[in-house]
């Protein structure tokens, strides 16, 4: 062969060489870019659709639906003398779910567990990676505060191993509810009835519901009387005052007699300002919210119980579809910390400075102290300026809308400057024996108040505007408006007001106050009439067992005590296994004790007016599932049973038949028709027995947030419903769902 041809022949296999050499080259790299796929494990598929769009395409979210693993139900799972071993069993229906993760986690090169950044997420995290086989002390667990792109791409990037410390204090959380639960509700079975339960927590909170209303029934009312009055300075208009001191001392006018007696004396006596103290009072905004005081606004100015606002709350931090992506509108909704971030801080001042102007933008940010805050979290606040709530209502359900809209307000409020008052306080001398007060207060800078009006009102307050008024001015006594008045016995507890007890109390964490309230009513120890807890026969009988036997379980200081104990072990500062020692050595001993000493409690059922048709006896009341039901007292021979239907007295307008008011399954009153489902007519507003006195149809009663409610004819041609305000309700409404619908649809298209 030609040296010619040799040489174009290995010049040709050379290239080719490189060729071959250089593709597989990037065949290798792009195998390796493709293949190098990261599985993360959310805990809802919401918060998966949400994060799944700020990942590139390596990255696979996936939702775990909450807890995968847990104590079984069908036992104890406590190995006692085995240093407190627990037995935890994958939970019953979720093996589908658990197979795909596995097969999802073999696939992955990395798995990162993100579940919620508190103790319940960690101790989620841990059981996922013992399921995925992954270990706990390598980088695998990332946490965020809130769902937005910066803050999970940032969280990816700082992976970290599982807090043992914190999952710890999860388990021993849960260990002592199981302990309780699982040994003292036997006990209850069997002296009381079946289906009951004590729980370490909940118990004490029947304890606070049980001791008001004893207050209430002990409460001996007393008389007093007031002086208010009306005084005129020359021809200005009247104002108010009220009878301050009697001879230097506080009035207590206890009966009538008194009270005219005195009165007589000041018709005669001449009035003359003593002193007049003019200045101004700041007040300042409320901290952003918190878990607990979020509950507390949302019950007072949104009509919300403990569970509809967490479960809201959840919907906003998750996500929500805003035209074609998800967001998350909200920080993570379960904290104890009033923090807020320096980003934050410097947008809402942007804002507000846009929004409202200089005036209205304090010097410095406004930070907040949080007393002992585990400081975990931030403070709930929106996740971004952006999403102002008024631009983006009609992507929101009702319910999202009014607790963003309230979040959004209280977080602005926090950031801008102080409310500013003038005030003026007038001193009067009325003869030598009574000295008289009044004072008046003119809003003269609004500050936060111009975005919120604080927890303690759900109306912005009146101004009260005086005449000038100088010292040695005389003044006229145009009337007196004596007012008789009997002391009150202490409230009962609504959501609001029980929540906040609960956290200065320091029973439970703000994350168990809604499961607290929910189980409480769901076990028939405390009932909900007009939004306040009434405990029933019930509970009282449980209670008086557990203080006799068990006043640990109930004590306040006790279950507070032991909640800075759980929060030792998550900072490390104490062991489980100790703390479980501690409480279940003297407890098994109480146990036995009460097992001997207590006998059958009988408690009777109460009976109704409502004859069974199928024997003839009376029925009485049960509690069911979904609440209060009639059964015949005849079981098991006669198994009849109703629901508890309230007749209104107000006439069917389709059929004339009775409207009942009705419960749906998830405890919401309702009005219908007793002849259903012949008759299909319901209403969510609660009908009148009056008929409208204009054309005689059906009167309805709308009830807003705040007590406020609206009385309408149902007949949308009648008088009285044309220009009513409930129609500019219903319209604003319904337009807003309308918008909304139209909204979805284009999404869905695109």
């Amino acid at each position: 062969m030609p040296a010619a041809k040799t040489k174009t022949t290995a010049k040709k296999t050379a290239v080719k060489k490189a060729t071959v050499k250089k593709t597989a080259v990037k065949n290798a790299a792009a195998k390796k870019s493709s293949g190098s796929k990261t599985l993360v494990v959310v805990e809802s598929p919401a918060k998966a659709k949400t994060i799944e769009q700020y990942l590139g395409k390596n990255y696979t979210v996936r939702a775990s639906m909450g807890h995968l693993r847990d104590l079984p139900k069908s036992q104890f799972g406590i190995d006692v003398e085995h240093d407190f071993e627990p037995k935890y069993i994958n939970i019953r229906g979720k093996g589908d779910l658990i197979k795909s993760l596995k097969k999802e986690a073999k696939q992955a090169d990395k798995v990162y567990l993100a579940s919620d950044p508190d103790r319940e997420g960690e101790a989620i995290a841990w059981h996922l990676s013992h399921i995925l086989e992954v270990d706990p002390k390598e980088k695998c667990r990332i946490v965020f505060n809130e769902i937005t792109k910066p803050a999970i791409q940032a969280a990816v990037k700082s992976p970290k191993p599982i807090d043992m410390d914190r999952v710890d204090a999860q388990q021993a959380r849960r260990m002592l509810d199981r302990i309780v639960g699982y040994k003292l509700s036997p006990l209850l079975w069997r002296k009381v009835k079946r289906g009951l339960s004590a729980g370490r927590v909940q118990s004490v909170t029947v304890k606070l519901i049980c001791d008001r209303e004893k207050e209430i029934q002990n409460f001996t009312p007393e008389e007093y009387w007031t002086i208010p009055m009306k005084l005129q300075e020359g021809k200005s208009k009247p104002f108010s005052a009220e009878l301050a001191k009697i001879d230097g001392k506080s009035p207590e006018l206890k009966n009538e007699k008194e009270t005219m007696k005195v009165v007589d004396e000041l018709k005669k006596s001449e009035f003359t300002i003593k002193e007049v103290k003019r200045g101004t009072r700041k007040r300042n905004p409320a901290p952003p919210f918190i878990t607990s005081s979020m509950q507390q606004d949302a019950a007072n100015k949104l009509g919300f119980v403990s569970r509809k606002t967490m479960m809201v709350a959840q919907q906003l931090y998750e996500g929500v579809t805003i035209g074609t992506s998800s967001v998350g509108l909200i920080t993570y909704m379960r904290t104890d910390s009033t923090r807020i971030s320096e980003i934050a801080q410097e947008e809402a001042r942007k804002y507000i400075l846009n929004a409202f102007g200089e005036d209205y933008v304090p010097k410095k940010p406004n930070s907040y102290s949080s007393k002992n805050a585990q400081d975990a979290h931030e403070a709930i606040r929106p996740t971004s300026m952006e999403y102002a709530p008024g631009t983006i209502e009609q992507y929101l359900t009702k319910d999202q809308f009014k607790l963003y809209n309230l979040i959004w307000q209280r977080f602005v409020a926090s950031q801008m400057t102080p409310a500013v008052y003038d005030t003026q306080s007038v001193t009067i001398e009325a003869g030598k024996r009574f000295t008289v007060k009044t004072t008046g207060s003119l809003l003269k800078f609004k500050g936060f108040k111009a975005v919120y009006v604080g927890a303690e009102s759900s109306k912005e307050e009146k101004d009260v505007v005086l005449p000038k008024l100088e010292a040695g001015d005389k003044l006229k006594l145009v009337k007196t408006m004596e007012e008789q008045h009997f002391t009150e016995p202490p409230p009962r507890y609504n959501d609001a007001s029980l929540v906040k007890t609960l956290e200065e109390k320091d029973i439970g964490r703000p994350s168990t106050y809604a499961p607290i309230i929910e189980t409480i009513q769901a076990r028939g120890y405390v009932e909900r009439r007009e939004k306040k807890f009434w405990p029933t026969e019930l509970g009282f009988i449980v209670l008086d067992m557990l203080e006799e036997y068990f006043k640990d379980i109930v004590d306040v200081k006790f279950t507070a005590t032991l909640e800075n104990e759980l929060d030792e072990i998550a900072d490390g500062k104490c062991k489980k296994n100790d703390l479980l020692k501690e409480f279940y050595e003297p407890f098994e001993e109480t146990l036995e004790k009460a097992d001997e000493a207590i006998g059958h409690v009988e408690l009777k059922d109460e009976e109704s007016d409502v004859k069974c048709e199928l024997c003839g006896r009376m029925m009485v009341y049960k509690l069911g599932r979904y609440g209060k039901f009639l059964a015949c007292p005849g079981f098991p021979e006669c198994r009849n049973t109703k629901p508890i239907l309230v007749d209104t007295g107000a006439k069917c307008p389709k059929c004339g038949g009775k409207i009942l008011e009705r419960k749906s399954r998830r405890g919401r009153k309702f009005y219908g028709c007793e002849k259903y489902p012949d008759c299909d007519f319901v209403s969510w507003d609660m009908p009148l027995k009056e008929p409208c006195k204009k054309c005689g149809s059906l009167m309805l009663k709308h009830n807003f947030s705040g007590g406020r409610f609206l009385l309408y004819c149902i007949n949308d041609d009648c008088e009285t419903r044309v220009n009513h305000p409930i129609n500019k309700e219903l319209a604003k409404n319904k337009a807003r769902e309308e918008a909304r619908r139209k909204k979805l649809e284009e999404t869905e298209k695109d």
